[in-house]
């Protein structure tokens, strides 16, 4: 009996589904380069619960005919090719034939689209790879699709989608590399009836502020060469402006957005000693090469691209940004603020020139002959050794005027006259009555306490903890009766920190302090959901933000704690990135995360030099804390060092 069987077309549909089709995401980057492939010049996308409930692309592309409509749900159908040589003269987005049907196989669709030429459209509706209704309508020139209930007969695949601001960030993002690769065309983008952005058609630097901050173009930098391998266009930005997290970096080639670490890695190397360890710069570059000399058919997604001769490329591309910013570098900035300055009068040459300097010496000098002072020490000192009832030995005190540089300048007053003192008794006597004043050492007690214990009392570990010593401004050192403890004081204080905070969110009771002038902050559109969602968070934590509208928002109270020295928008770019990765967290897991990413921002750096008073705060506030042995990271806080491990070591 034969066992080998042929799959049935939507068996085999939803199979391909699950590499083109991952989430929301996936369907919007695929209808909107469609758009393009359309040459439509405005693209409108309506999405309902992050694109879950619906997806809706309009455009005033070229449209399609009854049979094309037909035909292009069909698999491996499309109009970008014909033979195989095309798949190396590519010059549209898709190609491949699997996006709609991949699409059909796990949701409902209506398509609506008419030819310019065309009285009338046409309509179909589809659910699971069948055909449901195809008829004539009236609409608009271009075409209209709606996908509604995404993953409606894949029940485990819906399950795992994450949160809806989630879900909503990556759709943005989408939409981002899409409108960046074609500044050509104008995007609206809207969701449950909110209109998030819309972009009308410019150049390439005009969508680049459209879609992020204003500000970001003081820090463009224009690169650009043309040779025989390839054609570099775009900006990269200065390194003032470089990211721990959430760095704006983008690839594009032949408009289509990729990603290659490859040459990632030579714009990284142009910014090697100019930007922090652990920053990121912020790109924009576009490469133009003949579609002959690229391989774009090696996944579903379209974003992993090969290059033919990539070293020579590589080096290319290298040069072109070191060049850049070396221009940039090259250029002083010229102030022209002239309110306050010195008045600098001009040289005149027919003012009288100031007499060349001359070095002036003692020829007599001997640094080995014994000055006065010395004699006069000595003398002082011959004289206070043998007797002390001998006045004539110091003649140049008889008339009460002191010697200079005698013992007189180095005795405190508090002793008395050093010849005869202040009750006519020897100086040796004299000093002899001071130090029996002195206590005699006292040796220090210790308390049979073991402040590393798991639930230690406050008071055990204040009587316990004697001496505290700062190593390398990094680390604090304590003494114990079993040994030593050795504290890492950043992660002490982000610990203290952490535990204050998260208690202010559990509380709900953050303490702001209201700000003069409100600091204005904007985020990229694909953050807004993220953002919107954490805000009420960052209100229990001291925030006061408003917002208003366009992802800018005004900034009118912080953290009474706040550092006024902290970049506000970088510490809540970090807070954003946190909560993208937290993506299927809990309310709770995501509290957390925010009053972490704060404590961090907070918490003293590597290098504080701390005074015995401030250790010993720190130390009683992290032991105060119930859970001190790890920080809320998961790195451990203290180290301790016993009495035997020490004894070893010598």
């Amino acid at each position: 009996m034969d066992i080998i069987h042929l799959l049935p077309d939507s068996v085999a549909n939803q199979i391909a589904a699950g590499e083109v089709v991952q989430r929301p995401a996936s369907v919007v980057k695929e209808l909107l380069e469609n758009s393009i492939d359309a040459h439509a010049t405005d693209v409108q996308l309506v999405l309902r619960t992050a694109g879950k409930e619906l997806i809706q692309v309009i455009d005033n592309g070229q449209g399609m005919s009854p049979t094309d409509a037909r035909m292009a749900f069909e698999r491996h159908a499309t109009s970008k090719i014909t033979q195989a040589s095309d798949l190396f003269a590519l010059h549209t987005m898709g190609f491949r034939g699997e996006a709609l049907p991949s699409i059909v196989a796990v949701a409902e669709v209506d398509l609506r689209s008419r030819r310019q030429e065309d009285e009338t459209g046409v309509f179909l509706r589809m659910a699971g790879s069948r055909l449901q209704t195809q008829e004539s309508t009236m609409c608009a020139k271009g075409t209209n699709i709606e996908v509604r209930n995404l993953f409606f007969n894949v029940p485990a695949r819906r399950k795992f989608l994450k949160s809806d601001q989630t879900e909503l960030s990556n759709i943005l993002t989408e939409v981002q590399h899409v409108a960046l690769a074609n500044p050509e065309v104008g995007f609206t983008v809207t969701h449950n009836d909110t209109c998030l952005f819309q972009l009308t058609a410019g150049n390439r630097k005009q969508r680049i502020l459209q879609l992020f901050s204003k500000t970001l173009g003081q820090q463009l930098i224009p690169v650009g060469v043309e040779n025989d391998l390839m054609k570099i266009d775009g900006f990269v930005c200065q390194p003032e402006g470089a990211r721990k997290k959430g760095a704006l970096q983008y690839f594009f080639v032949n408009n289509r957005y990729m990603r290659h670490p490859y040459f990632h890695k030579a714009v990284m190397e142009c910014y090697q000693d100019l930007i922090p360890e652990g920053s990121q710069p912020n790109y924009f570059i576009y490469l133009t090469v003949d579609p002959a000399t690229i391989d774009v058919n090696i996944h579903p997604t379209k974003t992993e691209i090969k290059f033919e001769n990539e070293p020579a490329r590589w080096h290319i591309l290298m040069a072109t940004v070191r060049e850049a910013l070396g221009k940039f570098n090259a250029v002083p900035t010229i102030d022209f603020d002239q309110t306050d300055a010195p008045d600098i009068e001009p040289l005149s040459p027919v003012s009288t020139m100031p007499s060349e300097p001359k070095v002036q010496y003692n020829n007599d000098y001997n640094p080995f002959r014994k000055t006065p002072v010395m004699h006069n020490w000595q003398t002082l000192y011959d004289d206070f050794s043998h007797s002390t009832d001998r006045p004539e030995a110091l003649p140049s005190r008889m008339n009460g005027d002191p010697v200079p540089g005698s013992i007189d300048d180095f005795i405190p007053s508090s002793i008395g006259n050093p010849v005869s003192g202040t009750e006519g008794e020897s100086l040796p006597s004299r000093m002899s009555t001071v130090l029996d004043d002195v206590p005699d050492y006292v040796e220090p007690q210790t308390v049979p306490v073991d402040p590393l214990q798991q639930t230690p009392s406050v008071e055990a570990h204040k009587s316990t903890f004697r001496k505290y010593l700062q190593v390398s401004g990094r680390y604090i050192v304590a003494s114990t009766k079993r040994g030593m403890v050795v504290i890492d004081q950043h992660r002490a204080h982000m610990t203290v920190l952490f535990d204050r905070y998260y208690h202010q969110i559990g509380n709900r009771q953050g303490i702001s302090q209201n700000e003069l002038f409100p600091e204005m902050i904007d985020i990229a559109p694909a953050d807004v959901p993220v953002f919107e969602s954490i805000l009420p968070t960052l209100k229990y934590l001291g925030f006061e933000i408003d917002s208003l509208g366009g992802g800018s928002y005004a900034v009118n109270g912080k953290p009474a704690s706040l550092e006024k020295s902290l970049d506000l928008h970088a510490l809540l770019m970090q807070m954003i990135e946190a909560t993208k990765e937290e993506t299927h967290a809990a309310r709770e897991q995501i509290d957390r995360i925010l009053a972490l990413q704060l404590s961090k921002a907070q918490a003293m750096q590597a290098g504080k030099l701390l005074s015995e008073e401030e250790m010993s705060q720190l130390v009683d506030a992290l032991y105060d804390i119930p859970d001190h042995t790890y920080a809320p990271d998961g790195r451990p806080i203290a180290v301790q060092l016993t009495n035997e491990e020490l004894a070893e070591r010598f």
